[in-house]
C-alpha cells in the first residue's frame, strides 16, 4: 500500500514522503495513529494544502521534545531485583517497570516512547532509548542490581558477578563442608541426627 507520511517514521521517511509499506502495517499502525494518509489524489491535495501547518506543528512538538530532552541529561535509574547466583533475574524488567521508575524521577514518558529492544533478564548496566519525538531520542542508563550496594559497585564499573565468584573462590565458597569421618553419601543433617541418637 502506498502512503503519505504525516510525520517522520524511523526507517521509512520524513514528512510528505510517499512510501510503500505492507498493508497490515498501514492499516493497524500508521493510519489509526494518524502518522500517514493513503496515497490517492484526494489525500495528496489535502496534504499539500495543509503541508505548512503540518510542518509547523511538527517543528513546535520537536522544540518541546528538545526542551524535555534536557531534563534527561545523564538520567540513570536503578532497579533492585532478586536474581539467582548467576545473575539471572527471577522475571524480567519490562517497559512498565522502566516507565514507573522514570515517572518516579519526575520524567513524563509513555509506553510508546520507551524503546526496549528485548526484555532485561539479568543484572547489569543497560542503555535504553526513550523517543520523545520521532526526531528526538535520549538514552537512559538502567542499573539492575540485587541490592543498593551492588548497584553502586556497578555504577563504578565493577563486574558484580565476577567479583562474587572471585570472593567465593577465595573463601572456598560454593562447596559443601567435608567431614572425613562421615559415612559415604551421608549429608551433614543425617550425621548430626546419628550423633544425637
Amino acid at each position: 500500500m502506498d502512503i503519505i507520511l504525516l510525520e517522520r517514521v524511523e526507517k521509512l521517511g520524513g514528512i510528505g514522503d510517499v512510501v510503500k509499506v505492507k498493508d497490515g502495517f498501514a492499516r493497524n499502525y500508521l493510519l489509526p495513529n494518524k502518522k500517514a494518509l493513503r496515497a490517492n489524489e484526494a489525500n495528496r491535495k489535502v496534504f499539500e494544502a495543509n503541508r505548512a501547518r503540518i510542518e509547523s506543528d511538527n517543528a513546535s512538538r520537536r522544540t518541546d521534545a528538545e526542551k524535555e530532552a534536557g531534563s534527561f541529561k545523564d538520567a540513570q535509574i536503578t532497579l533492585i531485583r532478586q536474581s539467582s547466583n548467576t545473575g539471572q533475574l527471577y522475571g524480567s524488567v519490562a517497559v512498565r517497570d522502566l516507565i514507573e521508575a522514570l515517572q518516579a524521577d519526575g520524567h513524563k514518558v509513555t509506553k510508546s516512547q520507551v524503546v526496549l529492544d528485548r526484555p532485561i533478564k539479568s543484572i547489569g548496566l543497560y542503555d535504553v532509548r526513550v523517543q520523545l519525538h520521532p526526531e528526538v531520542v535520549v538514552t537512559v542508563k538502567v542499573n539492575v542490581a540485587r541490592s543498593p550496594e551492588e548497584a553502586e559497585m556497578q555504577t563504578q564499573g565493577v563486574d558484580v558477578m565476577a567479583a562474587v565468584f572471585e570472593e567465593g573462590r577465595d573463601q572456598g565458597g560454593f562447596t559443601e563442608d567435608y567431614d572425613p569421618n562421615a559415612e559415604p553419601g551421608a549429608t551433614a543433617e543425617t550425621q548430626s541426627e546419628d550423633e544425637q541418637g
